[in-house]
């Protein structure tokens, strides 16, 4: 792969990762009810994400509530909003910065080894938002976890589950991380040496007479 085909393709990979890490942050469903148990209860269906949370009742009718308040919120929810937010902004820049470092555009193409190091930045910032999601994702995942194996005295089935959202956010940072490690690649070229040094005279093999 070309040095340009493989810039497009993660750029294109780190856009893309950057739209699935908008979509999960904005999802409701980063957990939902578990089905799991005896008595399953399917009337009414639970999503909680970072900024709502939401009933699904069995006729199909939708009601969703934004979170009250912000202090009162739990940690670990307020820590992921943190991270979704900052993953968000350094994938703006990210795309930004990517395209002015790319081949394939024309700002800037009069010195190649300045716009090779910009889209290599470019690259660092998809790879750092993507590891801010996976963080994210990661930490709510985990306090899933935690809250449906710990001893307590709710039902299984009253419990909460990994929700859609989670998945998309793994996606997410994958994609931001493979886009930017494609866009690394794009090392400054070195400089020709030999422009750097003046041509060394040749010994003259004719005999000089006096």
């Amino acid at each position: 792969m070309g040095g340009g085909a493989r810039e497009l393709a993660g750029y294109l990979a780190g856009l893309a990762g950057w739209v699935a890490a908008l979509a999960a942050a904005v999802l409701p469903q980063w957990r939902q009810s578990s089905y799991a148990g005896d008595a399953i209860i399917t009337a009414v269906g639970l999503h909680e994400g970072l900024w709502m949370s939401c009933a699904a009742q069995s006729t199909g009718q939708v009601q969703c509530r934004l979170h009250d308040s912000l202090l009162s919120l739990e940690v670990h929810i307020q820590t992921c909003r943190a991270l979704m937010v900052i993953s968000l902004l350094l994938g703006f820049f990210g795309i930004i910065v990517s395209v002015v470092g790319m081949k394939c555009t024309k700002v800037g193409e009069e010195d190649p080894v300045t716009k090779s190091r910009i889209a290599v930045a470019g690259g660092v910032l998809f790879i750092l938002s993507g590891l801010c999601t996976l963080a994210a994702v990661s930490l709510y995942a985990t306090q899933v976890t935690y809250e449906f194996f710990r001893e307590s005295t709710i039902p299984i089935n009253a419990r909460y589950e990994f929700g859609s959202a989670l998945f998309v956010g793994w996606g997410a940072s994958s994609l931001s991380m493979l886009g930017g490690s494609l866009l690394c690649c794009s090392c400054p070229a070195k400089e020709r040496r030999g422009q750097q040094y003046h041509r060394q005279p040749q010994p003259s093999t004719a005999r000089e007479y006096v």
